[in-house]
Order: structure tokens, then sequence, then C-alpha cells
């Protein structure tokens, strides 16, 4: 079984991620799947672990702005749609920036912008404000099956494979966060 950490475990979960650790996590509606966005080794892995194509990026969680802002390309971003977006953050939104040259490579996969969200979720938040940064976060659930709505079912997908659980409840959401492109306000993922 993957190692199993509480709220109160916080610390050795982070530790766990800074040491190259992928972990499972509660976010808005579903577990997701995060680690160290710059640790190379530990995203591959993720995506080993979900089957998934290494072209398709997945989003940056972070508990503040002040742990995303460096990941945006703010001179192709007007300054009137960062307001507006900050202003729906902390939240379940999840928002596409033009990048800047902070973003990893694989982490964007084959798109040209990057997602994020400053998430209003208590466990995910102290999670990141633990860890110090922002974290990968895609859902827990290999590519094709539905996402896990419990640790039980993060489990059975992933068993020993998984790094670290951390067991504390979802948010209120039904479904995974709206994805938009900030400059056009188009839905990504409704």
């Amino acid at each position: 079984m993957a190692a199993r950490f509480t709220l109160a475990d916080l610390d050795a979960a982070a530790a766990l991620l800074r040491r190259g650790g992928v972990l499972a996590y509660p976010t808005e509606a579903v577990f997701g799947l995060g680690c160290d966005p710059h640790d190379q080794a530990a995203f591959e892995r993720l995506f080993a672990l979900k089957q998934r194509p290494p072209t398709q990026g997945v989003l940056l969680i972070a508990a503040d702005v002040g742990q995303v802002e460096r990941y945006i390309d703010r001179a192709a971003l007007p300054r009137e749609v960062f307001e507006q977006v900050l202003s729906s953050w902390p939240g379940p939104y999840t928002w596409v920036f033009p990048r800047s040259a902070e973003v990893p490579s694989w982490v964007a996969g084959g798109h040209a912008g990057i997602a994020l969200r400053v998430t209003a979720h208590a466990p995910a938040a102290a999670l990141c404000r633990t860890f110090g940064g922002a974290l990968v976060s895609t859902s827990a659930n290999p590519h094709g099956q539905p996402p896990a709505r419990s640790a039980a079912t993060v489990e059975a997908y992933f068993g020993e494979a998984l790094d670290g659980l951390l067991d504390a409840p979802l948010g209120g959401q039904e479904r995974p966060t709206a994805i938009r492109d900030a400059i056009s306000g188009a839905i990504i993922r409704g």
C-alpha cells in the first residue's frame, strides 16, 4: 500500500513530493495525482501511472497567486484580463494562460499555454503551501477510466505503484473544474 497521510501529516506528504514522489490528493471534485512540476522523472512516472500520452498537458494547482505568477507570460496577457482572473481566485476556476519560459516543456505537453488554478479547497491549498509551490494536478485515474472520488478507488487503481495518498475530504463540486482560456474566455473543458 502507498504511504497514507492525513492533514496532520502534511510535512511528510510535502517531503515525499520534494523527493520526487507521486502523491494522490483531494481536490474540489475528484482525487488528483500530483508531483513537483520541475521534476521530470517524477512527472514521467505520473504519466506512466495514468497511461496518458505525453502530448497531453496538465494543469498546475496552487494555494495563492504568488505560486503561479511566474508561469504566466504577463507581456502576452492584457492587464485587465489578469485582474479579471484574479477576481475568480481562489476558487474552482482553471484558466489557460500564455506560458512563460518557467513552464517545463513536459508540463505543457503539446499546448502553447499553461492551465493554472488557485484553489479554495482547503486540503489541496494546504498541501501546496506546505510543499512551497504549485503542484501538477491531473485526475487520479488510468487514462480512460472515471476519476477517483475516494481513497479506496485511488488505491484500487494504483496500489503499490503510487508513492503516497493524502486521505482528506473532497470539495463539494460534482465535476472537475471547468477550464477556460484566460484571453478569449472560451470554455476548453466544461
